[in-house]
C-alpha cells in the first residue's frame, strides 16, 4: 500500500507536507526556491476555501495542486480556481495530473462547486495540451496584473 499513489487534501496541521508541495512547484516551474514562512503556510491551510491537494507515493510528494474556492453572487454555488498544479518532471505522462484533476472534480461535484477554472500561458503548449485533455473547451481572455507596492510587515 505504501507504494501506491494516494491523493488527498493536505491536513490543516501538515505544513511540512505543504512546504514539500511548494518546493515541488518551484522545481517544476523552474522558479527561485522560495517558500513562505511557516506562519503563512499554516494560515493558508486553516482557510476552508483554500485547497492544497497532494499526490503521494512512497511517502513523498510527487505532485499536487492548490486552488481557491470563490463564492459567487449570481448563484448559491461556488467556483474553484486552480492556482498551481504540477507533477515531478520525470513522472509526467503517467496519469498523475489527470488523477489530481479527477480528485478535485469529484470533490467539487460533492460540495456544491459548479465550475472549475485554470489559466495557462498560450505558449506553454504542454500545459495547454494537458488542460484540453482534462477540461476540454478553452476560452481566450486578457489577463491583467496590477502590481501593488506594499510596506514590509
Amino acid at each position: 500500500m505504501r507504494n501506491s499513489l494516494k491523493i488527498s487534501r493536505i491536513e490543516k496541521n501538515d505544513s511540512e507536507q505543504f512546504r514539500e508541495l511548494v518546493k515541488l512547484f518551484n522545481e517544476v516551474f523552474e522558479e527561485p526556491n522560495k517558500v513562505a514562512s511557516e506562519r503563512q503556510l499554516k494560515k493558508l491551510l486553516k482557510k476552508p476555501d483554500f485547497y492544497a491537494i497532494a499526490a503521494i507515493k512512497k511517502d513523498k510528494v510527487i505532485g499536487g495542486l492548490t486552488a481557491y474556492e470563490l463564492q459567487r453572487y449570481y448563484t448559491n454555488k461556488s467556483e474553484l480556481y486552480i492556482y498551481d498544479i504540477a507533477v515531478k518532471t520525470e513522472l509526467h505522462n503517467q496519469g498523475i495530473g489527470k488523477k489530481l484533476i479527477d480528485y478535485i472534480k469529484d470533490y467539487s461535484m460533492k460540495n456544491g462547486i459548479e465550475c472549475i477554472f485554470v489559466e495557462a500561458h498560450s505558449e506553454d503548449r504542454q500545459a495547454v495540451k494537458f488542460y484540453e485533455s482534462t477540461f476540454g473547451k478553452s476560452e481566450k481572455v486578457d489577463h491583467f496584473n496590477f502590481e501593488i507596492k506594499t510596506t514590509p510587515q
